[in-house]
């Protein structure tokens, strides 16, 4: 272990150190309180604090009180070495957060009992500590998984929701808008009756790859259900988000993933999408969704392979945006 030692007497601090050295542990040595401290901050791995009680500048008890109000990086075993034998102040001592305590003039039988005590007590400790990192590891994987889709990486509906929700309320709290595009694959049934469901696998697992080559820094994409994604874009207009759609169809047509068997052209893999931006408090964030939707099936009514922006209005139909403003 490496211990400090701190004591304004040289006999003790010698006596002290001569004791621990020869039981093989690493000795630093402090004159005071105030040096201890110091020494503390500036130690990596000390495991266990010999302490005198009274001390110029800090005291014994001082010390061990800001140690355990202030070194919260481990647990630091305390023996505070005295000349009292009260029993009230003995007391006091560990009330402070002294764990032992030593009577002067030490008996180095004694001390190497505390020693004994003491690796005991940091060892276990230290696997206290190691027990709590791996779960705090491992509960950062389960939350992981619990929020990525299995099969394509991306963001799940589960962290769909959330981070829509937290879109909306940010939206709410600064004034500021996002929007969403809804997409899907055009003809994927068709794909998966024709080439088996291991490639349509694949073709998901693609255009997710796809999503993530092109999607820009304030935006998310999710695996929305089947084969269905959804693109989050915070902090945009209406016209940012197609554009931002536009960019994710033209990318997915661009793989030229073969599609032989689908009733229209092009003989490839291609998207539908939906695009809605968020229009003000009175609108939820279900309802935005929903406004994307209507817009992907009238797309997908439209002959698919295009993205649609939902009105504003609610009696008019979805629009294809004008190509100059997704530029």
């Amino acid at each position: 272990m490496r211990i400090l030692i701190a004591d304004d007497d040289a006999t003790s601090r010698l006596l002290l150190k001569a004791v621990a050295t020869k039981l093989g542990h690493e000795c630093l040595v402090a004159t005071d309180g105030s040096g201890a401290w110091e020494l503390l901050l500036s130690s990596d791995g000390v495991d266990v604090l010999l302490t005198d009680w009274m001390m110029p500048g800090m005291d014994g008890p001082e010390l061990c009180r800001r140690v355990r109000r202030e070194w919260t990086d481990r647990y630091l075993y305390i023996v505070l070495v005295t000349t009292l034998s009260n029993h009230d102040r003995v007391l006091e001592g560990m009330r402070a957060g002294a764990d032992d305590y030593l009577i002067k003039p030490v008996d180095p039988y004694a001390v190497e009992a505390r020693l004994v005590a003491a690796e005991r007590v940091t060892t276990l400790h230290h696997q206290l500590v190691e027990i709590r990192a791996q779960l705090e590891r491992s509960s950062a994987v389960a939350t992981q998984r619990s929020l990525t889709d299995p099969l394509t990486g991306l963001g799940n509906r589960r962290r769909m929701e959330e981070d829509l929700t937290s879109a909306h309320a940010r939206a709410l709290r600064v004034g500021g808008s996002f929007g969403v595009a809804l997409f899907d694959i055009d003809h994927f049934k068709l794909y998966n009756d024709h080439y088996g469901h291991l490639a349509g696998d694949d073709v998901l697992r693609c255009v997710a790859m796809c999503f993530e080559g092109v999607v820009r820094a304030d935006e998310r994409v999710y695996r929305y259900g089947g084969e269905e994604f959804l693109l989050l874009v915070n902090d945009a207009t209406l016209e940012g988000v197609a554009a931002a759609a536009e960019r994710v169809r033209t990318a997915v047509a661009g793989m030229a993933v073969r599609h032989a068997f689908r009733p229209t052209p092009p003989d490839v893999v291609t998207l539908s999408g939906g695009v809605a931006c968020w229009s003000g408090e009175r609108q939820s964030p279900a309802e935005l969704l929903q406004s994307a939707d209507d817009a992907l099936f009238e797309a997908k009514s439209r002959g698919r392979n295009l993205v649609l922006v939902a009105s504003s209005d609610e009696k008019d139909e979805p629009l294809l945006m004008p190509q100059a403003l997704l530029r």
